[in-house]
């Protein structure tokens, strides 16, 4: 598992949620200590040298390790993740082993439907919607895997929002760089969820929830905002007797 710079901090939670939820499916999971960040915020700024000198350690620090996959639960980070042999498409040493890593690197979502699904899961009475993140939707064409893997959790009831992948505004360090613009995408992206009358806005990318939760606090109705997983482990620690 890809743990994350940001993530590893901010989202700890998250990270913990998606060791267990990997675990209920009979994975193994391993952080591997050596990895550092991914360096898709040195991609996007331009600073690809930096970004190579990332690359090359975490191929060394996961691809010797013998994993059956290597995943992650950012789309934003795993975007980059899979684009490892087109960075270093030029390094004669290191173009092989990336190839090797993107081929295990798969998406957290994408991993958990490409198996059979663990059933023991316990009832969560929500509504749900959900926004694609940009990077898993229209970076790895990755759409329907997180909608099965909702709709496989008893109780949860799922409405479809309209424009569903249509940026929330938050783009990387967008929100930041283009504070005021993200914030009018964010708004019209709030009249979306608002309308599903969903309670709970589920997405599969740290940035996007960030994004979300701040777009519930001034424009929704008290939604809580979750990654995938998150609902998944919830549903497995609802199972059996309470």
């Amino acid at each position: 598992m890809m743990a994350g710079c940001i993530a590893n901090v901010s989202f700890a939670r998250l990270n913990e949620a998606t060791v267990r939820v990997l675990q209920k499916n009979g994975c193994e999971v391993v952080v591997p200590r050596d990895q550092t960040c991914c360096g898709a915020l040195h991609v996007h700024a331009g600073i690809r040298e930096e970004a190579r000198k990332l690359a090359r350690r975490n191929i060394d620090a996961v691809l010797d390790g013998g994993f059956d996959a290597i995943i992650t639960n950012a789309a934003g980070c795993g975007s980059t993740l899979k684009e490892y042999d087109e960075l270093l498409e030029h390094d004669a040493e290191y173009h092989p082993r990336a190839k090797q890593f993107v081929h295990l690197m798969k998406d957290v979502t994408e991993f958990l439907s490409s198996i059979e699904l663990n059933p023991a899961m316990g009832q969560v009475p929500v509504t749900a919607t959900y926004q694609d993140s940009c990077h898993l939707a229209h970076g790895q064409k990755i759409k329907a895997q997180p909608r099965k893997l909702l709709a496989a959790i008893p109780g949860l009831q799922f409405k479809e929002m309209p424009l569903a992948d249509i940026c929330c505004g938050s783009a990387g360090i967008y929100n930041v760089l283009q504070n005021e613009m993200s914030m009018d995408v964010l708004t019209r992206k709030m009249e979306s969820v608002n309308a599903t009358k969903a309670g709970v806005i589920v997405t599969a990318n740290p940035g996007c929830m960030l994004q979300l939760e701040a777009g519930a606090r001034q424009h929704g109705s008290g939604q809580r905002v979750a990654h995938v997983v998150e609902m998944l482990d919830e549903a497995y620690r609802n199972f059996g007797p309470r």
